[in-house]
């Protein structure tokens, strides 16, 4: 499989990251949520920062690739540019345009929005080997300039128009290698993205910062003759290599099925994100479900889907795919069932991998009991009222580096419905822990995450 083959296997995630948050539920220019938008991956220009640091103005990618004999990196850089849009009503005398906060043509209101134009940036190939030579910059400049769209009623007459203006963005790119370690064994990558714009306010707006900002900005990498290397499940021979990764405002996940192909975004990820095949269509809030908000846009009086309609394109389609989806949609968007680990039978039959029961079926439930089963942890079985000490390493939530180190008494050991094991525990030290107990509320570990505690240990 070649380089563009890899980023098009990546791209409905990436696609998902570009936007998220770019128009949310209601969908309309006049919701609260829709008036501070672009929250994610903003670059601002340098000279900006220097005055005030809500944002930055620079995002740092690291990742660690075991190379092939002749590895050639390939990289695009992806993000959008935000227009303004205002709206114009035409008045009596010829070339008369009046300023306005909304325009009705044909039923649908026109109100002035922030849109936003796509860019994506190719590096080209780098070759990898040797390291010292390694290196590309390449400087992005994201044009200025206005558009002008009239505005015709059903009749062809001209009622107003739609003024786009962009802001100039300049930007440079850097990609840098070096070998990872002190053995020529792993390679560090590092893709750096600057937003040089030179322009500063001393009290500007929100909107005309980011108007001359790199917005959601992400970067998708591809490797020939070689694999990265998982940043958040390293195996034990690349440990040290990945914790001397530094990354700064992205995070690196492994995207596709061979590891040749990274995405780093400013929204945290697993590695091989992917968008649920359920999904029928953008809702610009991949943290939702897709019934719900269909559901919620069904339920729009007809003045707001109107003035959905008349914010963004993007929206209007959201509000027109909602309005006619089939039922057939509607019932694939209703409780999808997935296993972890998929196999023939138990596709086909509903039966576990070892031909027992159904995992649906309430007999399952008579043979498992947390508070009294057990699981192997080194050579002792652990169980309710073990006492453990919290060592994280699958990093599945952000929290639990927080805990690295803490003391924690298990109560109980769950099994989910792929097979796998959890460990429930609570923190020894927690004044909550009573409370939460009591509600059954605990924080779950895998058992290579949890370290025997005896009472000769000494605390590190």
């Amino acid at each position: 499989m070649n380089a563009p083959d890899r980023f098009a296997a990546a791209r409905s995630v990436a696609d998902a990251v570009l936007y998220e948050g770019y128009v949310l539920y209601p969908y309309r220019a006049s919701a609260a949520k829709n008036q501070m938008r672009w929250q994610f991956g903003v670059l601002a220009p340098r000279r900006q920062v220097e005055f005030d640091a809500t944002d930055r103005w620079y995002a740092r990618t690291e990742c660690v690739v075991a190379p092939g004999a002749e590895p050639v990196l390939r990289a695009h850089i992806r993000c959008l540019q935000v227009q303004r849009r205002t709206v114009e009503a035409a008045g009596h005398a010829p070339d008369e345009w009046i300023p306005v906060d909304a325009l009705s043509v044909d039923g649908a209101k026109v109100v002035p929005w922030d849109e936003a134009t796509e860019h994506e940036i190719d590096l080209g190939g780098v070759a990898l080997i040797p390291p010292a030579a390694a290196s590309r910059e390449v400087r992005v400049s994201l044009p200025g300039g206005d558009d002008i769209d009239e505005l015709r009623d059903g009749s062809g007459a001209v009622v107003g128009r739609a003024i786009r203006r962009r802001e100039p963005v300049d930007a440079v790119v850097r990609v840098e290698t070096e070998w990872a370690g002190t053995t020529d064994v792993l390679l560090r990558v590092l893709v750096t993205i600057e937003n040089e714009t030179n322009w500063s306010e001393a009290t500007p707006t929100r909107d005309e910062v980011v108007r001359r900002s790199l917005v959601a900005v992400h970067t998708l990498l591809a490797i020939d003759d070689g694999v990265f290397v998982s940043l958040l499940d390293p195996p034990d021979d690349a440990r040290d290599a990945v914790a001397g990764c530094i990354n700064e405002g992205t995070f690196p996940v492994l995207i596709g099925d061979d590891d040749t192909a990274v995405l780093s975004s400013p929204i945290i990820l697993y590695d091989h994100p992917e968008v649920a095949p359920e999904s029928p269509g953008d809702l610009y809030d991949a943290t939702e479900i897709d019934e719900i908000l269909a559901l919620r846009v069904i339920t729009l009086t007809d003045d707001e889907k109107a003035e959905a309609r008349g914010t963004d394109a993007r929206a209007a389609a959201i509000i027109d795919r909602c309005d006619d989806m089939p039922p057939e949609v509607w019932a694939r968007l209703h409780g999808a069932m997935r296993s972890l680990h998929p196999d023939e039978a138990e596709a086909t039959t509903g039966r576990d991998r070892d031909g027992g029961v159904p995992w649906w079926d309430p007999a399952v439930d008579e043979a498992v009991d947390p508070g009294n089963d057990t699981v192997r942890v080194g050579d002792v079985d652990v169980g309710t009222g073990t006492r453990v000490r919290l060592r994280p390493s699958r990093r599945a939530d952000a929290h639990d580096l927080f805990l690295a180190g803490m003391d924690a008494t298990v109560a109980g050991v769950f099994h989910d419905v792929d097979g796998e094991v959890h460990v429930a525990v609570t923190i020894d030290d927690d004044p909550a822990t009573e409370e939460l107990a009591w509600q059954g509320r605990y924080l779950y570990f895998h058992p290579d995450e949890i370290q025997l505690r005896v009472e000769s240990d000494v605390d590190r």
